[in-house]
């Protein structure tokens, strides 16, 4: 059985991406929700895996949640703009979705909050 080790990985480029990278989340995070939306959604383009409503809106959930804030995640399904689709989405409580279309004509249908 090998001991436990604590040499880093990566390489010192590697590890100084992963600072800068969490520097910048750090940021992201003191403005408010909508840009941290914006944001996530912005770097999934670049994730060569899948990266869609689920992901985004779980990634902001878990973003606010670092910093001791509230995102209510929601599943549910979306009615427009058409066609009827399931949709993940982040919910600022008393506030509606945040960074979605329009909160007065976006008809939607939660099933399930977290």
């Amino acid at each position: 059985m090998e001991a436990y080790s604590t040499v880093r990985t990566g390489t010192r480029r590697e590890r100084a991406a992963a600072a800068a990278g969490l520097a910048l989340a750090l940021v992201l995070l003191r403005l408010p929700f909508r840009h941290t939306v914006r944001a996530v959604r912005h770097t999934a383009r670049l994730w060569p895996g899948r990266a869609a409503c689920m992901e985004t809106s779980l990634g902001a959930v878990l973003a606010a949640a670092l910093l001791g804030r509230r995102l209510t995640w929601c599943l549910g399904a979306r009615f427009a703009p058409p066609p009827v689709e399931y949709h993940a989405w982040a919910e600022l409580p008393g506030h509606g979705p945040v960074g979605e279309y329009t909160a007065d004509g976006w008809h939607r249908h939660t099933a399930l909050t977290v």
